[in-house]
């Protein structure tokens, strides 16, 4: 009989690989989470805005949109687990002329059709009460916490170099720093990578490259801002946001460029000028303030793909998940259940009940994301 060390490998420690590990382990599967960074949720899962999205503007019928929508019936018990901060402040969208009024009309509509609250205020704001914020990072750090409270094995600094069916079954997770794991199923949970390491498994379904998003950090001024604001949509995307953070501050962007270095989180020489006059219109308190700092992320965009989360035809026991860029955080939930009942399908795996999440212990508070990521941009490019 083949010996297996684990049940289920999660390779990708990020928001969505810490949520799969956590789905997996909650009902009884032996699972080993294995992120190639010395921590967990450095890289596009430390690095956005920590925005928890109600879905008022999500597309009906998309995955997207439903595992976004799932994921608010599952987050309250998690959160109150986790003990991460969380800042419900709400949304406010404000339009300037009948273009964007028609715009702000039909994201109401829209939000009625997915069982989002609105309230329009008056003929030209629409508030959205349920959006709100937390500290993606520390989020993401709870997350693999509560994964490993329930019984899986997290282990940082542990690249993975290839996967390949093992003989007499299950999956052969070779690390890159020497040896193997065998398990009978693997969840690929890889963000920037996910495409490349599908391939290395024999598959090559979609292609995942880095959409840059840059933020500027100010200090609060003196005329506090209470909500999350953000633009009327256009066909042009989402645009700048202003927003604050759960430590007093206030951030605007990002940017969206579209890059090939999956490595370049560096925040380019042109970005306030893309950044500042939209966030001043938008909210005037800004205009003497300067950034304090300043971040980029790196989204894993899909080539023609979004929320990429199927079984591999290539590899049997292998799920990829993949292509899941700025709604991550807000859907983790809800794909850590939706993965959890596909590799039990593709690997044979027995799925229990999913246990409560327990309290994990008091956390003392570390430095927040948004320093962390300007540091982490900061040696990028000085790197360069």
């Amino acid at each position: 009989m083949a010996r297996y060390e684990a049940e289920a490998a999660v390779v990708g420690g990020g928001v969505v690989g810490c949520a799969v590990a956590h789905a997996l382990a909650a009902r009884g599967v032996e699972t080993v989470l294995l992120e190639a960074r010395p921590q967990l949720g450095t890289a596009a899962s430390g690095t956005n805005s920590g925005i928890v999205h109600t879905g008022f503007d999500s597309p009906p019928g998309e995955l997207e949109t439903e595992l976004i929508l799932r994921a608010g019936s599952l987050r309250g018990a998690l959160l109150e687990a986790l003990g991460v901060p969380v800042r419900r402040c709400g949304a406010l969208l404000r339009a300037e002329g009948a273009e964007q009024r028609e715009a702000i009309a039909r994201l109401a509509r829209n939000a009625a059709g997915n069982g989002v609250e609105t309230e329009p205020r008056g003929a030209d704001c629409l508030l959205v009460p349920g959006e709100s914020i937390t500290d993606p990072a520390a989020f993401t750090s709870a997350l693999g916490a509560l994964a490993a409270r329930a019984g899986a094995s997290v282990r940082t600094a542990e690249p993975v170099a290839a996967l390949a069916a093992a003989p007499g079954g299950g999956i052969a997770v070779r690390l890159a720093g020497g040896g193997s794991l065998r398990v009978r199923g693997v969840a690929n949970c890889a963000g920037l990578y996910a495409d490349e390491l599908a391939a290395v498994g024999g598959d090559a379904p979609f292609e995942v490259y880095p959409r840059k998003g840059e933020f500027l950090v100010f200090a609060q001024p003196s005329e506090p801002l209470k909500r999350i604001l953000l633009p009327v949509p256009s066909a042009a995307g989402k645009g700048v946001l202003v927003f604050p953070t759960v430590d007093g501050h206030v951030i605007a962007g990002p940017t969206a460029r579209d890059r090939t270095d999956k490595e370049d989180w560096s925040v380019e020489p042109d970005a306030g000028e893309l950044i500042l006059a939209k966030a001043r219109a938008m909210w005037p308190a800004l205009e003497d303030a300067e950034p304090l700092a300043a971040y980029a992320g790196l989204r894993p965009a899909g080539r023609g793909v979004n929320y990429a989360i199927a079984a591999s035809e290539a590899l049997p026991g292998l799920v990829d998940v993949a292509a899941v860029r700025s709604t991550g955080l807000t859907a983790a939930p809800a794909i850590g259940e939706r993965v959890a009942r596909l590799l039990a399908a593709a690997a044979g795996l027995q799925l229990g009940p999913a246990a409560p999440p327990a309290a994990l212990p008091e956390r003392q508070a570390g430095e927040p994301w948004w320093r962390l990521a300007a540091a982490q941009s900061a040696g990028s490019r000085a790197a360069r």
